[in-house]
Protein backbone atom coordinates (compact mmCIF):
# COMPACT_ATOMS: atom_id res chain seq x y z
CA UNK A 1 0.00 0.00 0.00
CA UNK A 2 1.27 3.32 -1.32
CA UNK A 3 0.60 5.75 2.07
CA UNK A 4 -0.42 9.54 1.31
CA UNK A 5 2.24 11.45 4.10
CA UNK A 6 1.71 14.54 5.48
CA UNK A 7 3.32 16.97 7.57
CA UNK A 8 6.54 17.43 5.56
CA UNK A 9 6.87 21.19 6.60
CA UNK A 10 4.97 23.52 8.70
CA UNK A 11 3.62 25.95 5.86
CA UNK A 12 2.12 22.62 3.86
CA UNK A 13 -0.25 21.73 6.88
CA UNK A 14 -1.81 25.18 6.97
CA UNK A 15 -5.09 24.80 5.32
CA UNK A 16 -7.71 26.42 7.46
CA UNK A 17 -11.87 25.69 6.30
CA UNK A 18 -14.86 27.97 7.23
CA UNK A 19 -16.01 28.06 10.86
CA UNK A 20 -18.41 29.66 12.99
CA UNK A 21 -18.29 31.38 15.92
CA UNK A 22 -18.31 29.29 19.22
CA UNK A 23 -20.65 30.90 20.68
CA UNK A 24 -23.21 30.42 17.86
CA UNK A 25 -27.00 29.05 19.17
CA UNK A 26 -27.99 25.98 19.03
CA UNK A 27 -30.74 27.01 16.44
CA UNK A 28 -28.22 28.11 14.04
CA UNK A 29 -26.02 24.90 14.63
CA UNK A 30 -28.91 22.93 13.97
CA UNK A 31 -30.46 24.87 10.59
CA UNK A 32 -26.88 25.09 9.32
CA UNK A 33 -26.13 21.38 9.69
CA UNK A 34 -29.75 20.68 7.86
CA UNK A 35 -28.97 22.81 4.99
CA UNK A 36 -25.59 21.15 4.46
CA UNK A 37 -25.23 21.10 0.64
CA UNK A 38 -24.77 17.41 -1.19
CA UNK A 39 -21.48 16.00 -1.75
CA UNK A 40 -20.86 14.65 -5.08
CA UNK A 41 -22.98 11.38 -5.61
CA UNK A 42 -19.61 9.68 -6.35
CA UNK A 43 -17.60 11.27 -3.55
CA UNK A 44 -20.81 10.02 -1.64
CA UNK A 45 -20.71 6.33 -2.62
CA UNK A 46 -16.92 6.18 -1.59
CA UNK A 47 -17.49 8.02 1.54
CA UNK A 48 -20.51 5.12 2.38
CA UNK A 49 -17.83 2.27 1.87
CA UNK A 50 -15.55 4.42 4.34
CA UNK A 51 -18.03 4.49 6.68
CA UNK A 52 -19.23 1.32 6.55
CA UNK A 53 -15.35 -0.35 6.92
CA UNK A 54 -14.44 2.61 9.17
CA UNK A 55 -11.21 0.52 10.64
CA UNK A 56 -10.03 0.02 7.80
CA UNK A 57 -6.95 1.27 5.90
CA UNK A 58 -7.61 2.74 2.20
CA UNK A 59 -5.18 3.43 -0.40
CA UNK A 60 -5.92 7.07 -0.12
CA UNK A 61 -6.10 7.48 3.86
CA UNK A 62 -3.25 10.10 4.87
CA UNK A 63 -0.99 9.19 7.32
CA UNK A 64 1.62 10.92 9.16
CA UNK A 65 5.35 10.42 8.70
CA UNK A 66 7.64 8.43 10.91
CA UNK A 67 9.00 11.31 12.01
CA UNK A 68 5.59 13.16 12.60
CA UNK A 69 4.31 9.74 14.21
CA UNK A 70 7.01 9.90 16.81
CA UNK A 71 6.37 13.21 17.54
CA UNK A 72 2.45 12.54 17.75
CA UNK A 73 3.64 10.07 20.25
CA UNK A 74 5.40 12.60 22.60
CA UNK A 75 2.81 15.00 22.64
CA UNK A 76 -0.16 12.48 23.51
CA UNK A 77 1.98 11.18 26.35
CA UNK A 78 2.38 14.36 27.96
CA UNK A 79 -1.88 15.31 26.99
CA UNK A 80 -1.90 12.37 28.77
CA UNK A 81 0.47 12.93 31.93
CA UNK A 82 -1.86 16.02 32.20
CA UNK A 83 -5.22 14.50 32.34
CA UNK A 84 -3.62 12.17 34.94
CA UNK A 85 -2.18 15.06 36.88
CA UNK A 86 -5.19 17.71 36.24
CA UNK A 87 -8.12 15.24 36.54
CA UNK A 88 -9.99 13.68 34.39
CA UNK A 89 -13.38 15.44 34.86
CA UNK A 90 -11.67 18.63 34.95
CA UNK A 91 -9.42 18.24 31.55
CA UNK A 92 -12.76 17.76 29.65
CA UNK A 93 -12.68 21.74 30.37
CA UNK A 94 -9.55 22.86 30.36
CA UNK A 95 -8.00 25.28 27.63
CA UNK A 96 -5.07 25.35 25.87
CA UNK A 97 -3.76 28.31 27.68
CA UNK A 98 -4.48 26.54 31.08
CA UNK A 99 -2.95 23.44 29.60
CA UNK A 100 0.46 25.60 28.89
CA UNK A 101 0.46 27.15 32.39
CA UNK A 102 -0.28 23.50 33.89
CA UNK A 103 2.37 21.76 31.86
CA UNK A 104 5.25 24.62 32.74
CA UNK A 105 4.41 24.93 36.20
CA UNK A 106 3.71 21.12 36.97
CA UNK A 107 6.88 18.77 36.92
CA UNK A 108 4.78 15.34 36.23
CA UNK A 109 3.51 16.86 32.80
CA UNK A 110 6.92 19.17 31.93
CA UNK A 111 6.76 21.97 29.30
CA UNK A 112 5.43 21.91 25.65
CA UNK A 113 8.95 21.42 23.30
CA UNK A 114 8.84 23.86 20.19
CA UNK A 115 8.72 21.06 18.10
CA UNK A 116 5.61 19.71 19.71
CA UNK A 117 3.83 23.17 19.92
CA UNK A 118 4.05 23.35 16.33
CA UNK A 119 2.93 19.86 15.56
CA UNK A 120 -0.16 20.64 17.91
CA UNK A 121 -1.21 23.51 15.34
CA UNK A 122 -0.51 21.38 12.42
CA UNK A 123 -3.07 19.29 13.55
CA UNK A 124 -5.98 21.87 14.21
CA UNK A 125 -5.34 23.98 11.71
CA UNK A 126 -5.20 21.22 9.38
CA UNK A 127 -8.05 20.87 6.55
CA UNK A 128 -10.04 17.87 8.13
CA UNK A 129 -11.45 17.60 4.57
CA UNK A 130 -7.95 15.98 2.91
CA UNK A 131 -8.51 13.16 5.75
CA UNK A 132 -11.98 12.49 4.44
CA UNK A 133 -13.62 14.31 7.01
CA UNK A 134 -16.46 16.67 5.91
CA UNK A 135 -17.80 17.61 9.57
CA UNK A 136 -17.78 21.36 10.36
CA UNK A 137 -15.51 23.46 12.08
CA UNK A 138 -17.02 24.23 14.92
CA UNK A 139 -14.87 25.70 17.02
CA UNK A 140 -11.89 27.87 15.02
CA UNK A 141 -9.87 29.22 18.20
CA UNK A 142 -7.05 26.59 19.70
CA UNK A 143 -7.13 28.45 22.07
CA UNK A 144 -11.05 28.81 22.90
CA UNK A 145 -12.23 28.22 26.70
CA UNK A 146 -15.67 27.80 28.10
CA UNK A 147 -16.96 30.04 30.57
CA UNK A 148 -17.34 27.18 33.87
CA UNK A 149 -20.31 28.95 34.66
CA UNK A 150 -21.92 27.67 31.28
CA UNK A 151 -21.20 23.85 32.68
CA UNK A 152 -22.54 21.68 35.17
CA UNK A 153 -21.03 17.61 36.07
CA UNK A 154 -23.44 15.03 36.37
CA UNK A 155 -22.86 13.29 39.37
CA UNK A 156 -21.26 9.78 39.02
CA UNK A 157 -20.26 10.32 35.62
CA UNK A 158 -17.41 12.16 35.37
CA UNK A 159 -18.01 14.80 32.95
CA UNK A 160 -19.53 18.33 32.36
CA UNK A 161 -22.45 18.86 30.44
CA UNK A 162 -23.56 22.55 29.22
CA UNK A 163 -26.17 24.57 31.31
CA UNK A 164 -29.53 25.31 29.34
CA UNK A 165 -31.05 22.88 26.76
CA UNK A 166 -28.26 20.39 26.65
CA UNK A 167 -28.36 19.84 30.37
CA UNK A 168 -32.32 19.61 30.21
CA UNK A 169 -32.18 17.26 27.84
CA UNK A 170 -29.85 15.22 29.17
CA UNK A 171 -32.53 15.18 32.78
CA UNK A 172 -35.48 14.58 30.19
CA UNK A 173 -33.54 11.33 29.02
CA UNK A 174 -32.59 10.16 32.17
CA UNK A 175 -36.25 10.63 33.92
CA UNK A 176 -37.98 9.02 30.90
CA UNK A 177 -35.54 6.02 30.10
CA UNK A 178 -34.55 5.09 33.39
CA UNK A 179 -31.73 4.64 35.89
CA UNK A 180 -29.57 2.17 33.84
CA UNK A 181 -28.23 5.09 31.20
CA UNK A 182 -25.69 6.80 31.99
CA UNK A 183 -23.41 10.15 30.36
CA UNK A 184 -20.69 8.56 28.54
CA UNK A 185 -18.90 12.18 27.45
CA UNK A 186 -20.14 15.35 27.53
CA UNK A 187 -18.34 18.66 26.67
CA UNK A 188 -14.81 18.32 25.25
CA UNK A 189 -12.80 21.06 25.61
CA UNK A 190 -9.99 21.67 22.38
CA UNK A 191 -7.49 20.00 24.59
CA UNK A 192 -9.52 17.27 25.48
CA UNK A 193 -10.79 16.58 21.40
CA UNK A 194 -7.07 16.83 21.00
CA UNK A 195 -6.01 14.08 23.31
CA UNK A 196 -8.75 11.59 22.08
CA UNK A 197 -7.91 12.22 18.15
CA UNK A 198 -4.24 11.68 18.91
CA UNK A 199 -4.97 8.51 21.21
CA UNK A 200 -6.84 7.26 18.11
CA UNK A 201 -4.63 8.16 15.61
CA UNK A 202 -1.72 5.65 17.36
CA UNK A 203 -4.11 3.08 17.61
CA UNK A 204 -4.40 3.32 13.62
CA UNK A 205 -0.43 3.47 13.12
CA UNK A 206 -0.62 7.15 12.15
CA UNK A 207 -3.35 6.83 9.43
CA UNK A 208 -5.03 9.76 10.12
CA UNK A 209 -8.16 9.10 7.50
CA UNK A 210 -9.05 6.19 9.39
CA UNK A 211 -9.08 8.48 13.00
CA UNK A 212 -11.14 10.76 11.52
CA UNK A 213 -13.83 8.20 10.85
CA UNK A 214 -14.34 7.64 14.39
CA UNK A 215 -13.04 10.75 16.10
CA UNK A 216 -14.10 14.50 14.87
CA UNK A 217 -10.53 16.21 14.79
CA UNK A 218 -9.80 18.85 17.16
CA UNK A 219 -12.04 21.92 16.60
CA UNK A 220 -14.62 19.90 14.49
CA UNK A 221 -16.57 18.00 17.56
CA UNK A 222 -19.86 18.79 17.99
CA UNK A 223 -19.31 18.36 22.20
CA UNK A 224 -17.44 21.49 22.31
CA UNK A 225 -21.09 23.25 21.90
CA UNK A 226 -24.00 21.26 22.64
CA UNK A 227 -24.00 17.50 21.84
CA UNK A 228 -23.13 14.75 24.59
CA UNK A 229 -22.98 10.95 24.65
CA UNK A 230 -25.13 8.41 26.70
CA UNK A 231 -25.12 4.54 27.25
CA UNK A 232 -26.15 1.73 29.43
CA UNK A 233 -24.99 1.58 32.81
CA UNK A 234 -22.54 -1.04 32.82
CA UNK A 235 -21.82 -1.51 29.63
CA UNK A 236 -18.51 -0.02 29.40
CA UNK A 237 -16.76 0.53 25.97
CA UNK A 238 -19.66 -1.42 24.45
CA UNK A 239 -21.54 1.84 24.54
CA UNK A 240 -19.21 2.86 21.79
CA UNK A 241 -20.07 0.69 19.57
CA UNK A 242 -22.20 -1.10 16.99
CA UNK A 243 -23.81 -3.15 20.51
CA UNK A 244 -25.08 0.07 21.35
CA UNK A 245 -28.06 0.12 19.28
CA UNK A 246 -29.04 -3.29 19.63
CA UNK A 247 -29.53 -2.62 24.03
CA UNK A 248 -33.26 -2.10 25.67
CA UNK A 249 -31.62 1.60 27.27
CA UNK A 250 -31.25 2.76 22.88
CA UNK A 251 -34.70 0.89 21.94
CA UNK A 252 -36.55 3.25 24.54
CA UNK A 253 -34.15 6.46 23.34
CA UNK A 254 -36.24 5.77 19.74
CA UNK A 255 -39.59 4.63 21.13
CA UNK A 256 -39.76 7.85 23.40
CA UNK A 257 -38.30 9.97 20.22
CA UNK A 258 -35.12 11.21 21.58
CA UNK A 259 -33.22 10.20 19.02
CA UNK A 260 -32.12 12.68 16.97
CA UNK A 261 -28.21 11.16 15.09
CA UNK A 262 -25.90 13.50 13.78
CA UNK A 263 -23.54 10.90 12.81
CA UNK A 264 -26.14 8.48 11.08
CA UNK A 265 -25.16 5.41 9.31
CA UNK A 266 -25.36 7.76 5.28
CA UNK A 267 -24.22 10.68 7.03
CA UNK A 268 -21.99 13.45 4.84
CA UNK A 269 -19.66 13.71 7.26
CA UNK A 270 -17.82 10.68 6.78
CA UNK A 271 -17.77 9.14 10.20
CA UNK A 272 -19.13 5.62 11.33
CA UNK A 273 -22.63 5.57 12.98
CA UNK A 274 -22.62 6.58 16.43
CA UNK A 275 -26.05 5.60 17.90
CA UNK A 276 -24.97 7.15 21.45
CA UNK A 277 -24.23 10.52 20.06
CA UNK A 278 -27.27 12.69 21.10
CA UNK A 279 -27.72 15.73 18.99
CA UNK A 280 -29.06 18.64 20.83
CA UNK A 281 -31.87 20.76 19.17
Amino acid sequence: MQRREIFKGFALALGVVATRPLAASFSQENSEDKVQPPLDPNLQKRMQQKIENFDTDFPDDIYLTPEKFKLLKQVQSRLARAQEAIGFARFNLLSFDELLKSAANMSQIGPFATDEMSFVEEIFFYDARNYGFYGEKVTDKLTARFDEKDAVKIPGSGHYIFRGRPEALYQEIVRDVGSDIVLTSGIRSVVKQLHLFLSKAIACQGNLSRASRSLAPPGHSYHGISDFDVGKLGWGYRNFTDHFAKSDVFKRLIDLGYVDIRYTPNNSYGVRFEPWHIKVG
